[in-house]
């Protein structure tokens, strides 16, 4: 079944062949597709049996690099591993209800940063066609599994027993320790929870994508494992040590814990990992040295700078240097010519990074004879950063996080521990492209959010955002049917918020009221709303519904629209179930949350028109005369199409029928898709 094919019953269906390989099992054969033979089909077109991958193929084309054994090495294990791995590989189960009330004001209408309020696994899932290779950072806070911050592993199990043993080929004692970390907080039970979340969010970051990774001593050592399983260790670009307190706890005879630590993985591998910018015009950045052997010219000339004896001549070539220019010929002391200069030896520079750095503004010295370059230090220069984070990077603790949120909120301890806006700050530093798209899929308060929003308005930048966090709740309901605030959520409660993700956009809100009223010089375009969306699963009874034979009638389903509305699902936000439908399918086919779309009726009835060239028609009420409408509006070239996508539950077979007979007649080649 193809990404296209998909919906909601679909990916159910899809979801209960999944095994423990069949995310890499994908990955590689997009990648590698010359190493796997054919897929068998059936009489009808339709896949019977996936291909193999060609194992002795593989091993001779690595044999020719001089690569004669495959081996494994080592490897992390944990109770619920496989399991991991095939939950990273399953599809969405939810809907994407969007939350029309908060979009439509006029200061979220036409924003591109975004809001998720859902299970990050499923909100992952959502964007992994949609969003894949298209993040520049992410930076995740995630439970840290202390035994006190609330963590429990949180699926149910929701296949049957013979289910999971069948998947995994598990006896009854093996089936047992698995299920054993249900609801605990042990390490198998969070590297489980972890592992598909990585693994998703590395496949939604760009090539040159960088992502940070918050956490404490009690779970570093198995995070650092669980990333290079996921990223490879050739992806760990460093491990930072940020002073969260100036005042640790007198409690632990041991050791007064005063940091924490930041891991820092990139998508692919660059050789190294460094650049904090002392401009104040470009921040941070990633710079690529070796010091592998390599050919290296300069691509059109040197200036002579001033060094009295010439170039070729002897002279004093450790006091002053030559600079490089890529701007014009120029013609150096003596009438010396330069175009190309050839160079054997061992550099730090590829020519590759040579010539992308000079573009940026990088000032490269010649102080010797062989003219072997060097870094030119400057105050606008990219200086590798220090290991550890605290106040000499301008960078604060968890006390100044919390008072700044009491500045915005007048509560103490809506949040326990967040963290300050300029740690996210400095993070952020690493990207030099202010255009990037920023990711925090554990947002808790939003603190990404705020620093982005800072950073923009400090530079002129358009970083965008996109913030993900469960709507936990700040109560629970007695037997009697009274409201009572859940441990740790009492301030929040109090202070009227129902659950983590409304403080979370709320902090939102106001940082950018503030941001506004204390940049008089605010630039035009500077965005501080988002768009919002909840991120929800059908109602059981819905689910119920769905296992139909293709055979039956659909008439039980006439109100299969009214299933997906946030009134049926128990959500605010005034979306029709034409919204929710709409926005979920448009995620599945590739389209960004800020693809164009308009309206058009044809015959009485609206379907949305999206990127000029597909259309979704979401109806029950769908009758010859739409069909009319809208086969001559694509045979009189008023509107190109290349696909229609139809809600299937809902429209009368015979409407279904009329509909792709109509199509047909035409010139034009257009694609029906019809989805359950």
């Amino acid at each position: 079944m193809s990404r296209a094919e998909q919906g909601l019953r679909a990916n159910l269906e899809y979801n209960n062949g999944v095994k423990a390989n069949t995310a890499f099992y994908d990955e590689l054969k997009n990648k590698l597709p010359n190493f796997f033979t054919a897929d068998k089909l059936d009489e009808f077109g339709a896949v019977k049996e996936l291909g193999s991958f060609d194992l002795e193929k593989f091993k001779a084309s690595l044999s020719e690099n001089n690569i004669n054994e495959l081996t494994s090495g080592y490897q992390l294990d944990f109770i619920g591993k496989n399991y991991a791995k095939k939950q990273a590989g399953e599809r969405p189960t939810t809907v994407i209800v969007p939350d029309n009330v908060h979009n439509e004001k006029a200061e979220n209408k036409s924003n591109k940063n975004l809001f998720f309020s859902g299970d990050n696994l499923e909100v992952l899932r959502h964007l992994q066609q949609n969003y894949a290779n298209s993040i520049d950072f992410i930076y995740i806070d995630p439970p840290y599994n202390t035994g006190s911050d609330g963590f429990v592993y949180p699926d149910n199990f929701e296949y049957s027993d013979e289910q999971l043993q069948d998947m995994f080929g598990l006896n009854i004692e093996e089936l047992k320790r698995l299920k054993s970390i249900q609801g605990k907080a042990s390490h198998s039970a969070w590297l489980t929870f972890m592992y598909p979340r990585l693994y998703l969010a590395k496949k939604l970051l760009k090539d040159t994508g960088v992502i940070f990774v918050s956490i404490d001593d009690n779970e570093q050592a198995n995070l650092k494992l669980l990333m290079d399983d996921v990223f490879g260790e050739s992806g760990f670009a460093g491990e930072y040590i940020w002073k969260r307190t100036d005042t640790p706890a007198n409690l632990s005879k041991k050791i007064k814990q005063s940091t924490e630590y930041i891991l820092a993985y990139q998508r692919k591998f660059i050789e190294k990992f460094s650049g904090i910018k002392k401009n104040s015009n470009s921040n941070n950045g990633l710079m690529n040295q070796t010091n592998s052997f390599h050919k290296l010219k300069f691509p059109r000339n040197i200036v002579d700078t001033g060094l009295s004896d010439g170039i070729y001549e002897k002279g004093s070539y450790g006091t002053k240097s030559y600079k490089i220019n890529l701007l014009k010929d120029t013609e150096v002391r003596k009438g010396l010519f330069i175009k190309e200069v050839y160079l054997e030896g061992k550099f730090k520079w590829t020519q590759e990074n040579l010539e992308n750095e000079i573009q940026s503004g990088t000032k490269i010295s010649i102080r010797t004879k062989t003219f072997s370059p060097s870094y030119e230090k400057s105050e606008y220069d990219a200086e590798t950063p220090p290991s550890l984070i605290d106040r000499s990077v301008n960078v604060g603790t968890n006390e100044e996080a919390q008072n700044y949120l009491f500045d915005m909120f007048g509560q103490q301890s809506l949040f326990t521990n967040p963290k300050p806006t300029s740690l996210i700050k400095y993070l952020l530093g690493f990207v030099l492209n202010k255009n990037a798209v920023i990711f925090d899929f554990f947002a808790g308060s939003s603190t990404t959010a705020d620093a982005v929003m800072q950073l923009n308005a400090e530079d002129g930048g358009h970083r965008q955002f996109m913030m993900c966090t469960l709507p936990e709740p700040t109560f629970s309901t007695n037997s009697n049917g009274k409201e009572v605030p859940t441990k740790g959520g009492e301030a929040a409660y109090k202070a009227g918020f129902k659950s983590i993700d409304e403080i979370s956009r709320e902090r939102i809100i106001r940082a950018s009221a503030n941001i506004k009223a204390e940049n008089t010089n605010l630039s035009e375009d500077f965005d501080g709303g988002f768009k919002h969306y909840r991120v929800v699963p059908a109602k059981q009874e819905t689910l119920d519904q769905l296992e139909f034979d293709d055979n039956l009638q659909l008439d039980m389903f006439d109100n299969m629209l009214d299933d997906f509305s946030s009134d049926h699902l128990g959500v605010t936000g005034q979306a029709s179930g034409f919204d929710t439908i709409l926005q979920t399918y448009l995620a599945s086919d590739n389209y960004q949350f800020d693809v164009p779309m308009k309206m058009i009726d044809f015959g009485g009835i609206k379907v949305a028109y999206v990127n000029q060239q597909r259309i979704y028609i979401i109806t029950d009420n769908w009758q010859s005369e739409n069909t009319k409408a809208l086969v001559n509006a694509i045979g009189t070239n008023q509107l190109a199409v290349q696909t229609i996508v139809v809600f299937g539950y809902p429209m009368a077979m015979e409407s279904l029928r009329e509909l792709k007979i109509a199509l047909k007649q035409l010139e034009n080649n257009v694609k029906v898709l019809v989805r359950y």
